[in-house]
């Protein structure tokens, strides 16, 4: 059945007409809402657990010492941009296999750049030299090629630290640094740890507001010129402390610690700067771009604080100076990705422990928690029997079914996903990811009401079903902009009502917006079956639109 073509403004007329009128099926359970928890208790719809509307899936793409990407072969090749590229690409091809909607790529892994700044030098992962031009603009690529794809880009930048251990890396000499790097204008800036030991390397000192605002302008420099969807930090704030040795700031806290009797509170004043500052000059430029730190999984042990968790490891509070619960409760940061790597049931730290912690200090707060997961501890020898097991990893996101704060999780790191040791990645994706999922809505982010495309066309063709729509109006009044669509199929000739769209079992793909008449062909459609389809707009933030008109196939 093919519904007939219509003029520009015959389309608008109808769009317009439909969004004054709301069908039955226009609203969506929030993210934070009975929807996360597998029940739309509005319409008392009996969802999957297994198919969540809404959930962030990711993985970690790190660059540093080539861990992910590009690899250190890509370097030398003869074709290395072609090979870079294309290896970029295969990491892309996973994550949309694995129905994930976002990627974390690492684009400023030590005080450097993978785009053409003004401020700092061009990466060494991408060459193998130190400041050299690779000949292509890589950021530019990355987000283009993820956004073709309709995953989420978000940067990931390390904010303080300047250089790896040597031999690989530059470690404590500022002269084996890129030529011009802005350490060697201002070697005052850099911090040598640990002192004199193997292993030291640089990082910028903290303590300093120039450095402070100096690497804001660094990071601040891809986010305007860059079509960002996020900002990440990981959780090396203050390195992480060497046996028997204090980062040597002494000198610093005399001269900026003024109002400080405690070095240690100074220290998170320093860090809490970097954190709220950062937030606002994103919101100040871009207010869509979200912005989420990755920390260290434990904030405090109770032991130590009655408001921490029931754990006794390292504590982010005081290895890194990082008080992550109170970016939480100060609503600093859009998202938090605790890196909770570890196995249910571990006594010092246990994921079945710290999840439920992370959920409380979320609780009653704006701010998104995903959970970061060791991946890289899967089957790996001497880890707990625990990582033996090709289900622990399964295990852990069926726990966070019950923890309705749990909007999603990001996987450490893209090689080991894809290595897919024990066959756990394919355990836990047939078994949490076999649906797409949208990307959880953040209503405090700014956002227009939209409009659905209407469906012109649905073909029945040898390896599918081609579907036709024209796109919503781009920029007309009130009306949002589409970035991407939903596509959901309902069998049968059905008029669907809200509990349809409660979660994702009949959601059968995410595409993204392009200019002009829009084309989708669905290959999983059975010749003789029929079906409804519904095609729902969706914009840069992952909200949706009304439900307009379904569209039948014989």
């Amino acid at each position: 059945m093919k519904a007939p073509r219509l003029s520009a403004a015959a389309l608008a007329v109808a769009l317009l007409g439909a969004l004054a009128t709301p069908t039955p099926a226009a609203a969506d359970p929030g993210p934070t809402g009975p929807a996360a928890s597998g029940t739309d208790t509005s319409q008392n719809c009996t969802t999957d657990p297994a198919a969540p509307k809404r959930q962030f899936r990711a993985m970690w793409i790190a660059s540093v010492v080539n861990i992910d990407w590009p690899t250190a072969a890509s370097r030398t090749s003869p074709d290395r941009i072609a090979v870079q590229q294309a290896e970029y690409q295969g990491w892309l091809d996973l994550a949309k296999r694995l129905n994930h909607n976002a990627v974390v790529v690492q684009v400023r892994p030590t005080a450097d750049a993978f785009w053409p700044s003004p401020y700092e030098p061009w990466s060494e992962y991408l060459t193998g030299v130190r400041g050299q031009n690779p000949g292509w603009d890589p950021l530019a690529y990355l987000v283009s090629e993820a956004h073709k794809r309709n995953l989420e880009f978000h940067a990931w930048f390390n904010p303080y630290r300047i250089s790896m251990p040597a031999p690989g890396g530059a470690g404590a000499d500022i002269n084996q640094l890129a030529p011009g790097h802005p350490v060697r204008e201002h070697p005052e800036w850099a911090v040598a740890y640990p002192v004199n030991a193997a292993g030291s390397r640089l990082y910028y000192n903290p303590g300093i507001p120039a450095v402070r605002e100096f690497v804001q302008t660094a990071m601040m420099d891809a986010v305007r010129r860059y079509d960002l969807d996020g900002v990440h930090f990981d959780d090396y704030f203050y390195p992480y402390p060497a046996a028997g040795q204090d980062f040597p700031d002494d000198a610093t806290f005399a001269e900026h610690g003024d109002g400080f009797a405690d070095k240690a509170d100074w220290r998170r004043h320093n860090i809490d700067l970097l954190i709220q500052e950062m937030g606002q000059k994103i919101k100040a430029a871009k207010p869509w771009v979200k912005f989420g730190v990755s920390p260290f999984g434990i904030w405090r042990n109770k032991a130590a604080d009655p408001l921490g968790s029931d754990t006794n490891g390292s504590q982010s509070y005081d290895a890194n100076f990082a008080d992550t619960r109170k970016w939480v409760k100060e609503e600093w940061v859009d998202y938090i990705v605790p890196q909770i790597y570890w196995n249910i049931g571990l006594p010092v730290a246990d994921y079945a422990k710290l999840v439920p912690w992370w959920a409380e200090v979320v609780r009653g707060t704006r701010v998104h928690l995903y959970v970061g997961q060791a991946d890289y501890k899967i089957g790996e020898p001497g880890q707990p029997a625990a990582w033996q097991d090709p289900a622990e990893m399964s295990r852990h996101l069926t726990f966070n079914r019950d923890h309705p704060e749990v909007l999603g999780n990001v996987h450490f790191s893209a090689v080991q996903v894809r290595a897919d040791k024990l066959g756990a990645t394919t355990l836990y994706a047939a078994e949490h990811y076999s649906r797409p999922a949208l990307i959880p809505t953040m209503s405090h982010l700014p956002a227009k009401p939209l409009i659905f495309p209407l469906v012109t066309a649905a073909t029945r063709t040898d390896d599918g079903v081609r579907l036709r729509w024209q796109p919503v109006l781009d920029g007309v009044g009130p009306l949002g902009t589409a970035a991407s669509y939903a596509v959901y199929r309902f069998d049968g000739r059905v008029v669907p009502d809200r509990c349809g769209f409660a979660d994702a079992r009949h959601l059968i793909a995410t595409v993204r917006a392009t200019s002009g008449e829009q084309t989708f062909l669905d290959p999983t459609a059975v010749a003789g079956q029929r079906y409804t389809y519904v095609v729902r707009s969706v914009d840069r933030l992952a909200n949706e639109s009304p439900v307009g008109l379904p569209h039948f196939v014989n």
